[in-house]
């Protein structure tokens, strides 16, 4: 008799974060000789090391009875083999090997594989199960820039991604949240009467924040990258010193927060952990704010009373309502699969 099977869930994936490239963790959490299991908006991916290094990412449920391969372990060929009953996959989601049963038509058996990259000390998929990625990863060049000093930072916070990515976009919260560190410097201009003038540049990548308080200071640009990245341009004559924030959604309450620090002056390693501290305390000074957030996604625009000076998350709540939020994968369907079953 016939079965019909699924690849993956049966069920559409990546609900309001599909068909898009994203950072999900750092390449330093994936080992050489055993799988990593993450979640990134509501789905559980695997990710392991193909035979020559390079990286993999399956939806992490075994087609065959729904196990967790990321629970298994990584083979000596660069493949992820399920725990349950030894089925190993390869990276393109491909079933290399299925115990005890020499007759079955491998073809019909795969799992879901995603695009997959390594760039920048980040893995990257691309969010539509099964699919060629119609392009590559926009990628700022303070992660790839083979002078900077880099330091990197990966929390949780328990928030929707929209809140913190809101945040990371805010320039006006700054001098307030954030007094005792990066707002320091805007203090001195801070009265009852001043006023801050916030514009927003679109970009092919997203768009550009550009900020000058009381008329007579810029404050350092911020630049969006879709669908999860902020950049902060720290102005420093002949150098370069930003700041990148992903808000890489876990599910509808938890957001994965990946801080990344680019430089080219005090390269020296044994520096990093004193910018990372500083990137830490940075970050915990919003953690929570951000978490208070009611409600926990942000609502469309017209349902929170907002100013001038929120032009930027105005931006960001259109972009995320008019392409994020209708975005979904359909679920891959599968060949239907000969048994023995009587």
């Amino acid at each position: 008799m016939q079965a019909l099977g699924w690849a993956g869930y049966p069920r559409a994936m990546f609900e309001s974060f599909a068909d898009v490239w994203t950072p999900v963790t750092l390449a330093r959490n994936l080992k050489p000789d055993r799988p990593l299991g993450v979640m990134l908006a509501g789905e559980r991916l695997v990710f392991f090391r193909r035979k020559d290094g390079t990286p993999a990412a399956l939806i992490d449920r075994c087609p065959h009875r729904g196990a967790q391969l990321s629970i298994g372990k990584r083979t000596k060929e660069g493949c992820v083999e399920c725990p349950f009953h030894a089925w190993t996959f390869d990276g393109d989601g491909q079933v290399t090997h299925v115990p005890l049963n020499p007759e079955a038509k491998k073809e019909r058996l795969s799992a879901t594989a995603l695009p997959t990259r390594e760039i920048g000390g980040l893995l990257w998929v691309y969010t539509h199960a099964g699919a060629t990625a119609p392009s590559e990863p926009i990628v700022p060049d303070g992660l790839t820039m083979q002078e900077a000093a880099r330091t990197y930072l990966e929390v949780e916070w328990a928030a929707h991604w929209t809140r913190a990515m809101e945040n990371m976009l805010d320039n006006p919260h700054v001098p307030f949240v954030h007094k005792k560190t990066i707002g320091r410097f805007v203090q001195p201009y801070l009265h009852y009467d001043t006023s801050m003038e916030v514009d927003w540049e679109p970009t092919d990548y997203g768009g550009r924040v550009v900020s000058r308080i009381a008329n007579v200071r810029d404050m350092a640009s911020l630049d969006f990258f879709k669908p999860n990245m902020m950049v902060l341009n720290i102005p420093m004559p002949g150098k370069v010193f930003r700041m990148h924030a992903l808000c890489v959604p876990v599910d509808q309450k938890k957001v994965r927060m990946i801080v990344i620090g680019a430089r080219t002056f005090a390269t020296f390693s044994w520096l990093n952990p004193l910018f990372n501290w500083s990137n830490q305390r940075i970050v915990n000074e919003d953690q929570a704010v951000v978490e208070s957030s009611d409600p926990v996604e942000v609502p469309p625009a017209s349902h929170e009373v907002s100013v001038r000076t929120d032009k930027a998350t105005l931006q960001f709540r259109k972009y995320y309502y008019e392409t994020l939020k209708p975005s979904t994968t359909p679920p891959k369907r599968q060949l239907s699969v000969a048994t023995d079953a009587a």
